[in-house]
């Protein structure tokens, strides 16, 4: 899974220039027409004159003329497309256009330059490779294609390319003296891909060329008899895609030696081929879905398979489950492997996450489910180096740039982890920019005033936070010049990836302060003021690292870490909320209620309320009554339509009890109501509850925050709605006109609203979860129109989840009682059954009475007799 390393690079053989060939060729003799050396030291005095005067160009500027000459040319469609592909790399459409142009041309330099540049982007992509190999199969061209096999197989564990080298080998080993190579050559490929199920071919191939061997003495045929055995018996025991076949034949080999010793090697083996065959068919069952047949190709090549870039859809993540279903049963060890060959299997599933990686390349689960595994097997280096492969294949991977830090910072590796946080910082912000360019394109609300401030993490920094201590700023300390004056756009989705790259800032000053010091940290964090993407949630973090880590002094610098924050994110009512919080939990309440008078009249009302309802919690539980009553005060100014119970229950809550609101308000009662939606009782205790909401809540402030809460319906118009019901839904219950409403449920939907004032502690959370309940218990009464009784029998029924008796598929069982025949009283009489041959006499009893009858009824009036009414 490691991609093409340097030296595999360098071993590519160049293509020597007509320069480079004359110029290492002993007998290349030079141009005896060229001037001599006196006049080519006066032309060069000459040339220098000029160029300071300004009046010619030097050789080499002409020369630059002459090279820039060509470039002035159309572009051809291959170089656009390269071009084109050079910035966007993860186009699999493109890439096959490439290749095409490519072999269109039929340049074999252009040929190299296309699949190298394509094998660099999607490695251990079998069909690039083969098609690749396919153009240095002539003689001459043999070198180069064994330096590609030896670059290609190192890594790959696909099938198709180890059969493409087998056939090689075959073709350039020929005479008997080279039989040994070739069989060498199938163990080789066989160690590496023989527990594929696709790998039968090779299996089978490899048995046809040791039976072909031909032999002289009775032991070379003893020894080709037993290398046959060993090979059959180990193939038979693999779920091979041909192995009932090899069954076959191995029963007819071993029987044509000895049927005595078949009996014998068949029954042993017998089962672990049963095991291979079960196997088998839940394996075609696990890899159906996972690799669906190939698109048809638009030339005479075979399309290339290239992953394409993740978009997480439906289809996408259910990809992604099948994917891990599989690897995880593969992990189960469905061949039962025992101990002894504990080896082969852990080949066979290193193979799988070989080739789950190859497939899925862009999907950064599937690398890590790879690491964790390669890891618990004893195999840190190779789990190390899946890590960087994934890493190269997803730049931007949160996941696998988490775990290498961690390993490495495991295995103290510091200075790796430093710089892996640098170059993902680096990725993130240049994703972040191309991001603001996209939105400014299309809104310019934003404009940057000092693009030159984002310096890079890489840049040296001061001593940052070192020159803080427990009650002092330095006026040459980072607080006072490290933060940047740049604001980003406000867009949700730029917001969202500026808070997942501050996450990555946390996870780096965390490594920072637990692996190397304080000082350390404070430089990192140094380095987050700097830059202009860092949101509030790094600045948090700080503050809270200093005040748990410094014992010493850590709850003033912790303080001055929020102020800072406070100048750049003062808008931002989290940040604010965090800071008083902080406050509050350190015990200064002099600086809460500066911070709190302070910034409340910077937000207007409808996004001040999370602060108005921080304060009141902490007046409330530590404050005095009169202070208390006096922030009422000014909240009811603030907010006019709040009801007056809403303060006085929250005053008395206490972590989540609201026994106002459960006992003197009914929630508790309320929320106890059966679930018998058409009885009277449950209709009137909802629109109690229904009531005593809607007298609770401020009508202002559902309008601003949520859609209005519409009065039900009356009985007339529910019907009048159900008749316009779409054709495709339940058929509704006609109304019987004889039955006029209840005197009841006239004062239900026609009565006065009854008002009531006041509201429970907690009252948005309680109000939007009751509000909820009635809604759907509203929504739930339109449909149903069930009896009393009715109701109760479903109430008492169990839940669906307990059944587990058989489950009919209903589209059947509906298709078979619409087919039934049932006779009808119309039905023509049918002749009776042919009577039963009398009982004896002593078997008889009842006097007279005639024997029963067991035949097919018939129907009212079906039979002879006058027929028994059941």
């Amino acid at each position: 899974m490691t991609d093409m390393s340097e030296e595999q690079q360098d071993s590519i053989v160049d293509i020597e220039t007509p320069t480079e060939i004359a110029t290492n060729d002993a007998e290349y003799i030079g141009d005896k027409t060229q001037p001599t050396e006196e006049i080519l030291n006066a032309l060069n005095a000459l040339n220098q004159t000029t160029a300071q005067n300004g009046h010619e160009q030097s050789p080499a500027q002409q020369g630059n003329v002459k090279q820039d000459t060509p470039s002035q040319e159309t572009p051809s469609e291959w170089h656009v497309l390269r071009e084109k592909l050079r910035e966007q790399p993860h186009d699999p459409d493109g890439w096959n256009k490439l290749v095409d142009l490519a072999e269109a041309r039929g340049e074999i330099e252009q040929i190299k330059q296309t699949y190298e540049a394509l094998l660099e982007v999607y490695p251990n992509t079998s069909s690039a490779q083969i098609a690749y190999l396919n153009h240095f199969l002539s003689p001459g061209l043999f070198p180069y294609a064994e330096e590609l096999f030896r670059r290609f197989l190192r890594s790959s564990p696909l099938v198709d390319l180890w059969k493409f080298y087998l056939t090689y080998v075959r073709r350039v080993n020929t005479s008997p003296a080279s039989r040994e190579a070739v069989s060498k050559a199938y163990e080789f490929a066989l160690s590496r891909i023989g527990q594929d199920k696709d790998s039968g071919d090779i299996w089978s191939d490899y048995i046809q060329f040791l039976k072909a061997g031909e032999t002289t003495t009775t032991w070379e045929e003893q020894q080709k008899m037993d290398a046959l055995r060993k090979v059959y018996h180990r193939a038979v025991q693999i779920p091979l895609e041909n192995v009932e076949r090899l069954w076959s034949e191995l029963e007819t080999f071993e029987n044509s030696l000895n049927k005595i010793t078949a009996k014998k090697f068949m029954s042993d083996l017998s089962p672990s081929y049963m095991q291979a065959r079960t196997v088998l068919r839940q394996l075609q069952r696990h890899l159906g879905p996972l690799f669906p047949p190939p698109p048809a190709s638009s030339s005479t090549r075979p399309h290339l398979y290239l992953p394409p870039t993740p978009t997480f859809n439906a289809a996408e993540r259910a990809l992604v489950g099948a994917w891990k279903t599989y690897l995880k049963w593969e992990e189960s060890n469905p061949l039962e492997f025992e101990d002894k060959d504990k080896t082969t299997l852990i080949s066979r599933i290193q193979g799988v996450y070989r080739k789950a990686a190859i497939r899925m390349r862009f999907y950064a689960e599937i690398w890590y489910m790879a690491f964790v595994w390669t890891n618990s097997v004893g195999k840190p280096e190779e789990a190390l180096n899946i890590l960087k492969s994934g890493m190269e294949a997803n730049s931007t991977s949160f996941l696998l740039h988490f775990a290498y830090c961690e390993l490495q910072e495991s295995r103290k590796e510091h200075a790796e982890v430093t710089t892996t946080f640098d170059k993902f910082l680096d990725v993130l912000r240049a994703e972040l920019d191309e991001l603001e360019n996209r939105i400014n394109s299309t809104n310019s609300s934003f404009t940057s005033d000092a693009p030159g401030r984002n310096v890079p993490t890489s840049a040296q920094t001061g001593n940052g936070l070192g020159s803080l201590e427990a009650g002092t700023i330095s006026n040459t300390s980072s607080f006072a010049t490290q933060a940047s004056d740049e604001k980003p756009p406000k867009v949700k989705e730029l917001s969202d990836r500026r808070q997942e790259y501050g996450v990555v800032w946390i996870m780096y000053i965390r490594f920072a302060r637990r692996a190397l010091d304080l000082k350390a940290f404070r430089s990192v964090f140094a380095k987050a003021r700097r830059d202009r993407w860092t949101p509030w949630e790094v600045y948090e973090a700080a503050a809270l690292m200093e005040y748990h880590c410094n014992k010493d002094g850590g709850t003033g610098v912790a303080s001055r870490i929020f102020e800072k924050g406070l100048e750049t994110y003062g808008d931002e009512i989290e940040f604010v909320l965090r800071y008083l919080g902080f406050l509050i939990s350190v015990n200064d309440e002099n600086n809460a209620r500066a911070l709190f008078e302070r910034v409340i009249t910077a937000f207007p009302p409808e996004r001040a309320r999370p602060l108005w309802e921080r304060w009141a919690r902490y007046e409330y539980q530590y404050g005095d009554l009169e202070a208390a009553q006096k922030l009422e005060k000014r909240i009811a100014e603030v907010y006019p339509s709040d009801p007056p119970i809403k303060r006085f229950a929250q005053r008395h809550t206490y972590l989540g009890t609201d026994a106002i609101a459960a006992r003197d308000l009914g929630f508790a009662m309320a929320a106890r109501q059966p679930a018998a939606l058409g009885s009277t009782s449950t209709s009137n205790s909802i629109e109690k509850r229904t009531d005593s909401l809607l007298s609770l809540t401020s009508a202002s402030h559902m309008l601003a925050n949520q859609p209005p809460i519409k009065r039900a319906s009356s009985p007339d118009y529910k019907r009048r709605e159900g008749s316009a019901r779409p054709d495709f839904g339940p058929p509704s219950k006609r109304q019987r006109p004889s039955s006029p409403p209840r005197d009841r449920d006239r004062e239900r939907w026609e009565g006065p609203p009854r008002k009531r004032f006041g509201s429970p502690a907690g009252w948005e959370r309680e109000r939007d979860r009751e509000l909820q309940h009635v809604k759907k218990d509203r929504e739930d009464d339109k449909a149903s129109t069930l009896p009393t009784v009715i109701s109760w029998f479903v109430g008492q029924l169990p839940s669906p989840v307990s059944f587990d008796g058989p489950v009919f598929r209903t589209d059947d069982l509906m298709m078979l009682l619409r087919n039934a025949v049932i006779p009808s009283a119309t039905r023509r009489a049918t002749p009776p059954p042919t009577p039963l041959p009398p009982a004896p006499p002593a078997a008889r009893t009842g006097g007279g009475r005639p024997p029963p009858d067991y035949g097919p009824y018939q129907g009212p009036g079906g039979g002879t007799r006058g027929g028994r009414r059941y």
